[in-house]
């Protein structure tokens, strides 16, 4: 059998791997037009920053070492030109000569990946406008920014343009970041989950444009001067695009492989394409969606390895499927890391898919054991049974472990129930002994079962007009910061001062993280009150929605990184936050 692979990155090169461990006597070949294979393309930018000095490290391979390891016919600069399924061939073209040639098949693994969006703009051919794909492009931007830079814009505020702009801070570079929605990783994260990331990129000097666009570009003395859609302009030394991908699809014109709703090749769960003997996998394909069952494209290597495996797999009659992909991804921000799997709110809305969310500030490891900070969780679920639907981390240590679990509990259909049952390794330096995913099931599942109810910061002030705010923090927290008309009776106060309260008026209670309020909360329902609701995720997630005016006195409130609990048990006017 004879099988060729056109691509040789993640998914190409997974393919041919997989197939040469299961054939020792299969021909296989693989084309590649860059001049590299088996790269690591998501370090692309970290080599740029100086993090990955040695830039052989990111070379993983080489056609002469696939050839030693797994007699593999690894061609670099050579592109493949036309599909003719029919007769099973291809046309190659060999860069360097212009030599063009036909290679057959039996079975034709299509890994073309995507590729970077320049959107129809005028001054897009800049020479100085730049995207980052593979190692030449890397090498060129490199160079430039080695060549002495004072300012970039980067514009596109996904994964690689946060990485782009945190590595050319690294090199003392001014960054300047345009991205058109109103907040960071809009793919990944809800707004408020990526409040605290954006605050982080100002605060290590990156300017932030969002809810802006460029709108045309020009030459200024060799120098690109970018002009936005909100009327000003900035002049840049270079400019990064990094506004998406899209598949790199032109190669299927006219050979009558089918490609789904979303641009992408449409391929089966062995990765069969509308041809039997074609065979695709990685960022060119379609995948269906976990959550939504949707077409989705979602460019991450992970799902593009396996992918490539199960190709192989059935090419040689293994019975191996690829389901659906949850979209689990994280991104560094500087000393930040943020992390999610599954659906975002903002999709469960458009899909109109009911569920249900908690909120929670956990410190990454025990909180008397230096070196943590408190994350912020997200978790959302089915309110019919507590299916996992997604979740979201952001916070500075031990952000990857718990996104990590959170997708483990997804894929396995777990519930939040089945997340307070989880036995997670615990020792002071690395988690706790109620680790923050128990919590996170905790608190969904107090929700569930009725024993707290919540209100959010987006539905304020709407909600609690004709009620009584209750910030159950100390004095000193009161005073720094408290949301506008709230009263304030610490929690340890609350006992004596229940029969002021009013029985038939809606209370709306809040503290710093939850916590306090939910102990608040548990004592006026047994207390005889009804009409009571605690703010979901405390003031932290509230100062996540509610900018200036609302939480000017933000950045002043002092936190301690203890656990809330220590606050409760203390029960008296405490000034930590």
């Amino acid at each position: 059998m004879k099988i060729v692979v056109i691509g040789g990155v993640a998914a190409g090169m997974s393919a041919a791997a997989r197939a040469r461990r299961l054939s020792e006597s299969a021909k296989i070949v693989v084309l590649e037009r860059s001049r590299y294979v088996s790269f690591a393309n998501c370090g692309l930018p970290y080599h740029i920053g100086g993090d990955i000095q040695d830039r052989e490290q990111l070379v993983l391979q080489t056609p002469q070492t696939l050839a030693e390891s797994l007699n593999l016919d690894v061609r670099i600069g050579h592109e493949v030109v036309a599909i003719n399924t029919a007769e099973k061939t291809i046309v190659v073209r060999e860069l360097d000569t212009g030599i063009k040639y036909f290679e057959a098949y039996d079975k034709l693994v299509l890994s073309p990946g995507a590729k970077p969006i320049r959107p129809p703009l005028a001054g897009i051919d800049h020479p100085r406008i730049f995207t980052l794909r593979n190692i030449e492009d890397m090498d060129l931007i490199k160079s430039n920014v080695d060549e002495g830079v004072s300012r970039v814009v980067v514009i596109g505020g996904g994964y690689i343009g946060i990485e782009m702009a945190e590595n050319l801070r690294h090199r003392n570079v001014e960054v300047i970041l345009v991205e058109l929605a109103e907040q960071i990783l809009s793919a990944s994260l809800d707004p408020e989950m990526a409040r605290d990331m954006q605050y982080h990129l100002q605060y290590h000097g990156v300017q932030l444009k969002l809810g802006t666009a460029a709108s045309s570009f020009e030459d200024k003395d060799g120098k690109v001067l970018v002009h936005l859609n909100d009327g000003s302009s900035v002049e840049s030394d270079l400019v990064m695009l990094a506004v998406g991908v899209r598949p790199d699809v032109g190669l299927l014109k006219d050979t009558g492989i089918a490609l789904g709703p979303r641009g992408g090749i449409q391929v089966n769960v062995h990765m069969q394409t509308s041809d039997p003997d074609v065979y695709a996998a990685g960022d060119a394909v379609e995948v269906k969606d976990t959550i939504t069952g949707n077409d989705a494209l979602i460019a991450l290597a992970g799902p593009a390895n396996r992918q490539g495996r199960i190709a192989a797999d059935h090419i040689f009659g293994r019975y191996s499927t690829y389901q659906s992909t949850q979209g689990t991804a994280i991104v560094k921000v500087f000393e930040m890391t943020g992390g999610a799997t599954g659906a975002t709110e903002k999709t469960l809305k458009q899909q109109k898919i009911d569920f249900r969310k908690v909120y929670l500030h956990p410190s990454g490891h025990a909180s008397y054991y230096p070196g943590t900070a408190p994350m912020h969780i997200k978790l959302l679920f089915a309110p019919e049974n507590g299916r996992i639907l997604g979740a979201q981390v952001v916070g500075y240590d031990g952000v990857d472990k718990r996104i990590d679990v959170f997708a483990t509990a997804l894929r396995g259909n777990m519930t939040i129930y089945d997340l307070e049952m989880l036995e997670l390794a615990y020792a002071p330096p690395y988690g706790s002994a109620k680790d923050p995913v128990n919590m996170a099931g905790f608190i969904a599942s107090n929700m569930l079962k009725g024993d707290i109810e919540f209100w959010y910061a987006e539905d304020y002030p709407a909600i609690t007009e004709g009620s009584m705010i209750i910030d159950v923090r100390g004095t000193k927290e009161y005073e720094t910061w408290h949301v506008p008309e709230a009263i304030n009776i610490p929690l340890g106060k609350l006992r004596s001062q229940l029969d002021k309260l009013p029985k038939d008026q809606p209370l709306f209670l809040y503290c710093r993280v939850g916590f306090r309020s939910y102990l608040a909360h548990r004592i006026l329902v047994q207390s005889g009150f009804s009409k009571v609701k605690t703010l979901a995720g405390g003031s932290k997630t509230f100062c996540s929605f509610h900018r200036t005016p609302l939480c000017t006195g933000r950045p002043g409130i002092p936190f301690v990184p203890h656990a809330e609990e220590k606050l409760a048990e203390q029960a008296k006017d405490s000034t930590c936050a």
